[in-house]
């Protein structure tokens, strides 16, 4: 952990005298703009030498980092004990503060992996988005939902593996379909013990690391043995899993003629953004590959960005090779090996192979980015169009007085008036733009009053605007901040009464300028305060597309916190009632068995486990539930 941390204002002290204050230890240093917020995190095996850089002539820097210099107005350092610990710390400053001047991966909190918990009794093989010390098998990340569903798609096919999440007594009258097809062992009619069920899981596992040939010998023998003892039915079906794998096995293509795992990494970049793309040998047999798309690498050597990707990359890889084959040699490869090293705990070879079957290699997966790069700014430059379009006809059909170039919409969700909420999604130059989403909890409003709930929402949400613009502030100023902006359009997820309702709503607050409309969707007919017959767009109309989008986001957010908050009085409602039972405890029952039904279906056991429960406390449960 760092043992010192300083904060150095700018402002208090001449630049000069600040950097001679500046330690020469290894460490972390941060660059902030006149907002406070993160422009840049560092590293440097001495920060002195490291931050003085920045501040020598200008025409030695890139012209990106140009820019963020001039944009500082502050910086601060946080000293090390090593350089090796001052790259993971940057690391995880990065992933945290997503800096705009960092070369970074998109989304990498979010990347899922596959996760297999060997302590449970009849693990179940499942897709998780965090990777936790808990001692169970990660196998990840992967660069999608999509890459791990497919991934758990085959393994499904492949290994018969139970995939319900229910609790397994062995006692259930009969089993589900999976176990007349042969995709399921089926432990909850106890057709198999925890051992025999543990053999199959070993084979996910086996598989996942690329121990293909291992899985089919230990098949095989099984199958044998089946044979001998006369069990047709099952040896048959151990020959057609042996028969499945091996069609995989074969697609998978011969890479090396070396049994080697390894990992080869090339990039193609344009602009701003690079597509990494992934290769994952293992025996010498290529099975699998992702790409990755980083941000923020406009100016920066390719070095400097194969340098951010093993870091990023790496440190949340569940499996790190023996060797890492990449398409340039990284900044820092010491520091970087060294560190790879004390995660994998053995060796790690990282080269940029220059000539012979690895350097082809390296190129494969190169001209392989090159094309994913291609056809991406292909789909985005049709995506582009297409949106442009969209927008232009919004305001033709519409008769809005500019394009809507940020648009607004809100929806209602409740049952029978309980539990209601609003929702506020926003779209800029037709893509959704998740940062500036709100979320409203009704209060105002008691029973079944749909008009009245959107009225509310919509007076909260614009006070705020006209607030800000009372202090001096003009909307257009403080893009940063959502409430002060004023939308092109505001769309409204219902008919002419809640238009009207809308429509009062802003004549009160004194924003009738902002152009207002709604969609109902029965006919997908649109509204406008100034027409007053439905606005019929062809439902081959990319504006209908872009407006339907838009509506259904705003439903699926409103329904999202709905849902919760539901699920959060349920939850109160049948928990509050045991004495002994405070916050605590609820939260820490609800991360362990997930849910009021889990918990009446789990052992006494199991409930007193969960930290913070006594036996006793765990009986009373048991008994009020």
């Amino acid at each position: 952990m760092p043992s010192i941390s300083q904060k150095t204002a700018m402002e208090q002290k001449p630049l000069e005298e600040q950097l001679k204050a500046i330690p020469s230890q290894p460490g972390v240093y941060i660059f902030r703009d006149t907002q406070g917020d993160i422009l840049y995190v560092g590293k440097a095996a001495s920060l002195r030498h490291r931050i003085r850089s920045y501040f020598g002539s200008p025409w030695s820097l890139q012209a990106k980092i140009q820019k963020m210099v001039s944009k500082m107005a502050d910086f601060e350092f946080i000293i090390t004990h090593s350089e090796q610990e001052a790259l993971i710390l940057e690391n995880n400053l990065i992933k945290r503060h997503k800096p705009r001047y960092n070369s970074r991966l998109k989304d990498d909190k979010n990347y899922p992996y596959l996760k297999i918990d060997l302590k449970e009794d009849f693990p179940l093989v499942y897709i998780t988005r965090r990777q936790n010390p808990d001692g169970a098998r990660y196998f990840g990340p992967f660069a999608s939902a999509g890459s791990v569903r497919k991934t758990l798609d085959l393994l499904k096919r492949l290994f018969p593996y139970r995939s319900c999440t229910k609790a397994i007594k062995g006692d259930d009258p009969r089993p589900c379909l999976d176990y007349y097809i042969h995709r399921c062992v089926g432990p909850c009619i106890g057709a198999v013990t925890k051992e025999q069920y543990r053999e199959v899981i070993e084979q996910v596992i086996s598989f996942l690391e690329g121990k293909h040939e291992a899985v089919v010998k230990d098949l095989r023998q099984k199958m044998e043995k089946a044979a001998e003892r006369m069990e047709f039915e099952r040896a048959a079906i151990l020959r057609d899993q042996i028969r499945a794998i091996e069609r995989v096995t074969q697609e998978q293509k011969a890479v090396s003629t070396r049994l080697e795992d390894e990992d080869v990494v090339a990039m193609a970049r344009e602009k701003d953004d690079a597509w990494v793309e992934a290769f994952f040998i293992r025996q010498g047999k290529l099975i699998g590959r992702d790409h990755f798309l980083m941000e923020g690498v406009q100016d920066e050597e390719p070095a400097q960005i194969m340098a951010s990707f093993v870091k990023q990359f790496y440190d949340s890889a569940s499996y790190i090779p023996p060797q890492i084959l990449l398409q340039h040699t990284p900044e820092d490869t010491t520091t970087i090996r060294n560190w790879l090293e004390s995660k994998r705990g053995k060796r790690v070879y990282l080269r940029a192979p220059r000539h012979g079957e690895k350097k082809r290699l390296v190129d494969m997966v190169a001209q392989n980015a090159s094309q994913g790069l291609a056809q991406l700014m292909v789909r985005e430059h049709a995506t582009t169009d297409a949106i442009t379009s969209a927008l232009e006809e919004l305001k033709e059909q519409l008769n809005l007085p500019s394009v809507p170039h940020r648009v607004e919409c809100y929806d209602i969700s409740s049952i029978h008036g309980t539990s209601a909420v609003g929702s506020m999604v926003v779209f800029e130059d037709g893509r959704p733009k998740p940062a500036h989403y709100r979320r409203f909890k009704i209060k105002d409003v008691k029973g079944i009053d749909d008009y009245a709930m959107m009225q509310e929402v919509l007076r909260r949400r614009f006070k705020r605007a006209t607030a800000s613009a009372g202090n001096g502030q003009k909307p257009r100023e403080a893009s940063t901040e959502p409430w002060v902006i004023l939308p092109d359009l505001v769309l409204i997820d219902g008919g002419k009464g809640h238009l009207s309702a809308a429509l009062q709503v802003m004549l009160q607050i004194g924003l009738a300028s902002v152009p207002i409309a709604s969609i109902a969707k029965e006919n997908e007919e649109v509204f406008r305060p100034e027409s007053q017959e439905a606005i019929i767009l062809q439902k081959s109309s990319q504006a209908l597309y872009l407006l339907q989008r838009i509506r259904d986001e705003a439903h699926r957010f409103a329904i999202s916190y709905h849902q919760k908050i539901r699920s959060r009085k349920s939850w109160g409602s049948a928990m509050d009632s045991v004495p002994g039972i405070g916050p605590k405890r609820k939260r820490a029952l609800l991360r362990r068995f997930g849910s009021v039904q889990a918990i009446k279906e789990a052992s006494l056991e199991e409930v007193s486990a969960v930290p913070g429960m006594t036996r006793a406390l765990a009986e009373k449960v048991k008994e009020y539930l």
